[in-house]
């Protein structure tokens, strides 16, 4: 008898969970929901809501800033997209929401080739700043150096640089790169980072210097980056490891930089088992895309569009079906948790006896694959 032979490993992989396969334990102690605080900080900003809105032009205008503003949270307007290309951005968004499925790809990357026009980033920053708002501006990491002294010259408050995966080490043979030790140290304003899903690449980040760190790749309703280049970590096990990060970043330092999910939340339940996971605020795209107020009118669209040979965003069709104060605030009557996302964040804290985010950090989490489903078979029958 031959007996088998043990194979030798190559690579252990390990496992990784995303919203629907983890649930929120409840405390041993509740707390009445409107007393908890869900107060988020980036620097010296602080905001009553620990929500973003992401820079993607089906998401943010200028128009959208004001109004995430008076709700409490923050919006991040896209100063690489249509927004810095174009004197009347709607005309574009409007053709872009009308043009058939067959026809909006090869236009997108037509209306993406138009060269940004430093005049209207410096007039984007100023409009927010009349409308007494927060200046938070996105810029690739590309642009940054050209860019971010103009954000900063007209008022900008905050900058974030966004890339489908960032590192605080990039190997190029052509240029010297964005040093972001060295912006951070250049510019007076805050600057977040992203996007990253593992404990190395937030922990380097952090040392860098700058606010906060944007976590996910390739979650995003609209974003295609999973099935194109095959990268990514799903959210809870993504936002676990950059929060582990984040302590490990305070107890060398003192400092604590927040961490912000971002994409692929779609529900209040997504939104509540990322601040389990360990998140500080949630940056949602496609939710607002649905909104009475968004730009997109109707349809979402990643920010990969400038790219002529490889577009790795879709136009999709979302619908309009709420308003940004029901999606944030209600009242609802939707029972699948698509509105009052606040109200469910703060009802899931008190369920665990969590008085602050920091609070909810330590609520216990389980493995369920069932979460969504058990029981539920009524519901699932009659698609209620």
């Amino acid at each position: 008898m031959c007996s088998a032979k043990a194979l030798p490993k190559f690579k252990t992989l390990k496992p990784s969970y995303g919203f629907d396969e983890v649930a929120i334990v409840p405390g041993d102690v509740t707390l009445n929901p409107d007393q908890t605080n869900t107060d988020f900080t980036i620097g010296e900003y602080t905001f009553k809501i620990p929500f973003m809105a992401s820079a993607m032009d089906s998401v943010v205008d200028v128009k959208i800033v004001k109004h995430l503003h008076k709700l409490g949270g923050l919006a991040v307007l896209n100063l690489d997209g249509i927004q810095a290309r174009y004197e009347n951005p709607d005309e574009i968004l409007e053709k872009i929401a009308k043009l058939p499925d067959s026809e909006v790809t090869a236009y997108m990357q037509k209306v993406y080739r138009e060269p940004i026009k430093e005049k209207l980033i410096g007039e984007r920053v100023r409009q927010i700043k009349k409308a007494k708002a927060i200046a938070a501006i996105s810029l690739v990491p590309a642009n940054t150096k050209k860019f971010a002294p103009i954000v900063a010259e007209a008022g900008g408050d905050i900058l974030v640089i966004q890339s489908t995966v960032t590192s605080a080490r990039h190997i190029s043979k052509s240029y010297r790169g964005l040093r972001f030790a060295e912006l951070t140290e250049q510019l007076k304003m805050p600057v977040v980072v992203g996007n990253c899903v593992s404990y190395n690449a937030c922990l380097e980040l952090m040392r860098t210097g700058i606010a906060g760190v944007l976590v996910g790749v390739g979650p995003g309703a609209a974003c295609t980056s999973r099935e194109v280049l095959g990268i990514g970590v799903p959210q809870i096990t993504a936002t676990i490891d950059c929060a582990a990060a984040r302590d490990e970043f305070y107890r060398e330092s003192g400092k604590y930089i927040p961490i912000i999910t971002d994409g692929g939340l779609r529900k209040g339940g997504d939104i509540c088992k990322s601040f389990a996971a360990g998140t500080d605020a949630v940056m949602i795209g496609s939710p607002i895309a649905q909104t009475e107020e968004a730009p997109g009118r109707g349809y979402h669209w990643g920010m990969s569009q400038i790219s002529p040979t490889l577009p790795r965003g879709t136009r999709i069709k979302v619908g309009i079906n709420t308003t940004l104060e029901k999606l944030f605030f209600g009242p609802t009557s939707k029972t699948h948790g698509t509105e009052n996302f606040v109200g469910a964040l703060k009802t899931a804290m008190g369920f665990c006896g969590a008085a602050t985010i920091q609070e909810m950090h330590n609520a216990e989490m389980v493995i369920a694959p069932s979460i969504g489903t058990e029981g539920k078979i009524y519901q699932m029958t009659q698609g209620v």
